[in-house]
């Protein structure tokens, strides 16, 4: 700042050279900033970011203490890992990679879990588990680098897990409430969405279920696939509201349909799902949905599997940023 009369009316001072931002910031999404838009779970994807799993996986005398369902053979989890990272790639998906010098938490390659990516960039998470705190630092790091815009970085007692929003359409958000996120984290999310012009629709989750994702997955524009007797009332309610079909999986018990229901929707009636879960293949290639399978069965052990390894980035816009 100066008061010499010698800069008034100079550019810097706002004279006949002053150049205004006349841009909104979203229009500035795949222009200044990378092209990360987001805004339903179905339209053709493009980017998505990973983390291969390193030592930080192996080892675990108590597997359950790292929140790991059992002691994982982390030669044979990376060469998965890199198997999906390839099918990605084979399908026109970029991939981005987190790979943080250092130690990292065990559950780090769970990267759908440490973002929500919107429109116009992205809400980071804060995990609910002292076991998960600081995996969204290596996160925020790798999407700055990426020239990705971080919305959102919740605070004080707020725990929000991105597994836990699901766009309902492009100005709808279903948001959990549940273990992973809490009433704070509800709130500051939907603010944030709000502000983008996103309705936020919070449902509650059965005791006992980790995240949304988990039970409830979209194929296309129309087509939703839910697991029974648990996907909440309100959620199945708001879909056929707006003209989906619900297809609830068919009964069958074990951890297996639940891997194999872990899935990414690659585009609309395509996705990228665990192989060797025959029955729950069946039933998606019934709706007309073309299944590109990948063992994932050892990365399965740690409490996940594709859905919740892959950070969604970037899909075709379906809203009014696709008309940009």
């Amino acid at each position: 700042m100066s008061t010499d009369p010698n800069t008034f009316d100079t550019a810097a001072y706002g004279g006949d050279g002053w150049q205004p931002r006349r841009r909104s910031h979203g229009e500035d999404i795949g222009r200044l900033w990378a092209d990360c838009r987001v805004d339903s779970e179905y339209a053709p994807l493009r980017a998505v970011l990973l983390h291969r799993p390193g030592e930080e996986l192996a080892g675990h005398a108590d597997p359950d203490a790292a929140q790991l369902l059992e002691t994982v053979d982390l030669a044979l989890a990376c060469a998965q890992h890199d198997a999906i990272a390839a099918a990605y790639r084979d399908n026109g998906v970029s991939v981005h990679a987190v790979a943080p010098d250092g130690p990292v938490p065990a559950n780090q390659m769970f990267c759908a879990d440490l973002m929500f990516m919107t429109p116009e960039g992205t809400i980071l998470a804060r995990p609910a588990s002292s076991v998960r705190a600081g995996e969204e630092r290596h996160v925020a790091a790798r999407l700055a680098a990426l020239g990705v815009p971080i919305l959102r970085t919740l605070t004080g007692t707020a725990t929000f897990e991105g597994a836990d929003a699901l766009w309902l359409d492009p100005t709808t958000v279903l948001l959990a409430r549940g273990l992973r996120t809490n009433d704070e984290g509800c709130r500051q999310v939907a603010a944030c969405l709000a502000e983008l012009g996103v309705e936020t629709i919070v449902c509650d989750l059965p005791y006992g279920t980790m995240h949304f994702m988990g039970l409830l997955r979209f194929a296309d524009r129309d087509l939703a696939i839910a697991w029974p007797r648990r996907t909440p009332y309100r959620a199945v309610a708001a879909m056929r509201e707006r003209g989906y079909r619900v297809a609830f999986l068919p009964k069958e018990s074990g951890h297996g349909q639940q891997t194999g229901f872990n899935f990414v929707t690659l585009g609309p009636r395509r996705i990228l799902m665990v192989a060797g879960h025959a029955p729950t293949q069946a039933f998606l290639e019934g709706l007309g949905i073309d299944c590109v399978a990948v063992e994932a069965s050892e990365l399965a052990k740690a409490a996940g599997a594709i859905g919740c390894l892959s950070g969604i980035l970037a899909r075709a816009p379906v809203g009014a940023a696709g008309s940009d």
